[in-house]
């Protein structure tokens, strides 16, 4: 990796008087620290450095040592005071490195260095051990502030310089006059060693170069083995790096001014070591590059050890299979809790200026701050960013922030992590999406290993929460698409419960072909079909839609079930798609419990005995729905005693590449065997089981036969098509509400008769059929013809005319009524509340009149096939 650094300023030259060895090598004496020091800046790309420690009254920072330019030339203070308002007492007080460019500096007014150029910025760190507060590093870089990898690495080399201000070393003496000079024990140079940073100087028209003993052992090389060539050197790198080596010194390419960056060397056990490089090529008088001045540095810091690299790539793979935003927020919750040893850990994805929370650990409310409490939705909190401005101020910097105990936070922050708090913006795609919160009660210090973890974590996260956010749109889409297209609700069924249950593929925007429904038919029936159809498309949705229509029309036209599956599967075929579906369609007389099951390639159904007991129930099965137009479909019928639950089922709940399909009938067969079917959809749940990790969609239908407590009671007349056919039709309905006990609304429901049947005997040909049936306190009366002609209310009606007030008198006398298809034909209906005496016996005067001549039937009788008229609005004959 190579970048370009800044151009250093007033940075001191080498001294060229060295003492060479009988070897040849030069050799960096005592004598020649403060100038390697200086070359320290060269890594930091920076223009000055400096150290500030807290007086002995403790009342301001104090300057105890420099390494740079001189620090009048950028208006630094030789101290601070800590009621001042300035970057570095406010770095001092709140723990918390400050990094600020010339423009934000001029905020702070007199505090601030004067003499600063325009292009300058400031970097302020705390230098503190143990919960003391030491001091600051100061450091001021030539550039619109500094990169990720110059804070991390000034961070670490604060805190080598606070483990040496807390060891004693004499340059941290308050007031010690070290300003603006560097002794041997600088803890400027301490540190570096500490950091294991090695110098040079490669004069470029000789090739002799210059090497201090810690970047020999950088590169393990003896001192005593070293010739003062580059090629020495050089021999020990990775021979892919060398192209980037050579690319600094390579002619045409010398420019004054900084590069750097890393390279491997092999060492002599065949490990591979990784370290950095930083340059700056001077000039003489005249600008003519003269001489390389660099730095060479142990990058292992920026490497992750053994143990980091398993712990990210243990994160790394959980959250690959982690597709909802919930399933990313449980996988970091467990990652950072327990191996950080945190107490408290939040992660929250950014909508405009609210944290919404996804998950927090531990997840009790009473955990959590006040400030939080207070903002708690339903599970989690919603907290507003203004509320908290360090997170606010972290968020918008975009970086890492690890806060020491003791800040000074806002208490939405400080209770969380009163001994320590990482805040981890969540970076995806160019923007913050996010951000994880580790808190920590006891104090916690910060080590260089857990800073690189959390940086790789915060990384994997924020990817991981982008691509399970845009999952979860997805998701949402297909699975809404694909409910459109399913029953909103199932009937209420009369001696029988059904339920059912969908759910979507768990790969994104596949929305996939299952769908079942339940389809209420005349005289007590009820028919139950699931399917399948082929791929997972938008393609395949829209086949299922259609043919769940298709299906539905044929079966409520009246077709028995073997007739149904085969006009759909003729349908299919003329419709030219690539597709096919699977069925299974089941026909259920609802008050005898007789079955008829019609299968198209589909799955068996399964059957749930009172007893307990399971089966498969086998129907003579025929081709998917779609790949022979003259396939025929057998029907087996099966008798169900009250009591017995039915399954239709898809492959996606059986099947799976990790489930046989045998294997995934037998775990359904125990589940139906062993569950409680009083409670059908809890029934249903249990069947699902866990199908978090699905590959294919589900679908499940769902029947509790209970049989019928009350039957209805049914009675039907052929009208014969004579003059006086709607008399006899009136007669035969009067006995028969009388022997039903009904007789409050008797002339209702002999207008009603009175003009359906006149209808249908004007308006259609063939025969004409009166069916009553009586369910509860419900009496339906229906009519049937040949002709496959809807009905129509008229729009106007001109009260001069003798006709087209028939529908208006029927919609005024029922409850409900209706029309549906029934085999070629249709069936007008009407339903009536009704409150019949079981006992049969009346108790009105003149109801029901057989002979059509009653005062009050007739008169309505009369009165009904005057006004006649049916859906053409013609004039009819009455009869009776």
């Amino acid at each position: 990796m190579a970048g370009q650094g800044g151009s250093g300023v007033g940075i001191t030259r080498p001294r060229r008087d060295q003492d060479v060895g009988a070897s040849g090598v030069g050799l960096r004496q005592p004598t020649m620290e403060h100038a390697v020091t200086e070359q320290a800046l060269v890594f930091a790309t920076a223009a000055l450095t400096a150290v500030y420690v807290l007086s002995a009254d403790s009342d301001e920072l104090r300057l105890t040592e420099t390494a740079g330019g001189p620090r009048a030339l950028y208006g630094l203070p030789t101290s601070y005071p800590l009621t001042g308002r300035s970057p570095v007492a406010d770095a001092f007080r709140t723990g918390r490195p400050q990094w600020s460019t010339s423009a934000k500096l001029a905020a702070y007014g007199e505090n601030a260095p004067q003499a600063l150029p325009a292009d300058m910025s400031l970097g302020a760190l705390p230098l503190g051990a143990d919960g003391r507060r030491l001091g600051c590093l100061v450091v001021l870089y030539p550039g619109d502030g500094f990169d990720a990898e110059q804070r991390n690495f000034l961070e670490l080399y604060a805190d080598q310089i606070a483990a040496q201000l807390k060891a004693g070393t004499p340059a941290q003496a308050a007031g010690g006059g070290a300003a603006d000079r560097g002794g041997p024990l600088s803890v400027l140079r301490s540190a570096l060693d500490h950091l294991h940073v090695g110098s040079f100087t490669l004069v470029l028209n000789t090739g002799r170069i210059d090497a201090d003993a810690q970047l020999l052992e950088l590169v393990d090389i003896t001192p005593d083995a070293f010739d003062g060539r580059v090629e020495t050197l050089l021999a020990h790198t990775v021979p892919e790096d060398l192209p980037a080596l050579m690319s600094i010194v390579e002619p045409g390419q010398l420019t004054l001014g900084g590069r750097d960056l890393e390279f491997r060397i092999r060492r002599p056990t065949g490990e591979l070591r990784w370290l950095r490089l930083c340059c700056r090529i001077q000039g003489d008088a005249v600008g003519t590059p003269e001489r390389l001045l660099g730095l060479v540095a142990d990058a292992s810091y920026l490497r992750p050890t053994a143990d980091e690299v398993s712990r990210v790539q243990r994160l790394s793979a959980a959250l690959a299979n982690a597709m909802t935003v919930r399933d990313v927020s449980l996988v970091v919750t467990a990652a950072l809790h327990e191996p950080l040893g945190a107490d408290r850990v939040a992660l929250a994805e950014l909508e405009g200026d609210r944290l919404v929370v996804t998950a927090l650990d531990p997840p009790e409310r009473g955990a959590w701050p006040g400030m939080w409490r207070s903002e708690w939705r339903s599970e989690w909190p919603d907290v507003p960013l203004r509320a908290l401005p360090t997170l606010e101020a972290a968020l918008h910097e975009g970086r890492i922030s690890l806060l020491p105990s003791g800040g000074g936070l806002e208490p939405g922050l400080a209770d969380m992590g009163a001994g320590g708090l990482a805040i981890l913006p969540l970076p995806a795609q160019g923007r913050v999406v996010g951000v994880c919160l580790v808190g920590w009660q006891k104090p916690h210090a910060f080590c260089p290993e857990e800073r690189s973890l959390l940086t790789a974590t915060a990384g994997l996260v924020g990817q991981a929460l982008m691509r399970a956010h845009a999952y979860d749109a997805e998701h949402e889409l297909a699975t809404m698409l694909q409910r459109s297209l399913l029953p909103r609700r199932l009937p209420e069924l009369p001696g029988g419960v059904a339920v059912a249950r969908y759910l979507p593929a768990m790969s994104g925007l596949e929305v996939g072909g299952d769908w079942y429904d339940v389809i209420p038919l005349p005289n007590g029936h009820v028919a139950l079909v699931i399917g399948d159809v082929q791929g997972h498309s938008a393609g395949a949705a829209t086949i299922m839609g259609q043919i769940r229509t298709a299906i539905r029309a044929y079966a409520v036209e009246g077709h028995p079930p073997d007739v149904v599956i085969c006009h759909a599967n003729r349908l299919l075929v003329g419709m030219e798609t690539e597709l096919f579906a699977t069925c299974t369609y089941v026909e259920l007389d609802m008050e005898e419990g007789d079955a008829w099951f019609v299968r198209a390639g589909h799955l068996p159904p399964l059957l749930r005995h009172p007893d307990g007991s399971t089966e498969e129930v086998e129907v003579e099965g025929g081709p998917p729905l779609g790949v022979l137009a003259d396939a025929e479909y057998a029907m087996t019928a099966v008798g169900l005693a009250p009591g017995t639950v039915l399954a239709l089922l898809t492959d996606g709940l059986v099947e799976s590449a990790s489930l046989p399909l045998d294997d995934g009938l037998l775990r359904v067969r125990g589940a139906l065997s062993d569950a409680d079917p009083s409670d059908a959809g809890r029934l249903a749940d249990l069947l699902l089981g866990d199908l978090s990790r699905r590959d294919d969609d589900v679908a499940l239908l769902l029947l509790r036969y209970d049989g019928m407590k009350v039957r209805p009671t049914r009675a039907g007349w052929a009208v014969w098509r004579l003059p006086d056919a709607v008399m006899h039709a009136r007669r035969f309905t009067g006995r028969t509400l009388r022997s039903w006990g009904v007789s409050k609304e008797a002339d209702m429901v002999l207008l009603v008769v009175s003009e359906l049947v006149t209808n249908a005997l004007v308006h259609t040909q063939g025969p004409v059929r009166l069916d009553l049936t009586l369910a509860g306190d419900r009496l339906r009366v229906a009519v049937s013809d040949s002709s496959p002609r809807a009905p129509a209310k008229p729009v106007l009606v001109d009260w001069e005319s003798t006709g087209g007030r028939g529908l208006l008198l029927v919609e005024a006398m029922s409850t409900t009524w209706g029309s549906v298809p029934v085999s070629g034909g249709k069936q007008v209906w009407s339903e009536v509340v009704v409150a019949h005496r079981p006992d049969g016996t009346d108790g009105a005067n003149g109801a029901g009149d057989p002979d059509g001549t009653g005062s009050t039937g007739g008169a309505i009788g009369g009165a009904a096939g005057r006004m006649g008229g049916g859906v053409d609005g013609g004039a009819v004959d009455r009869a009776g």
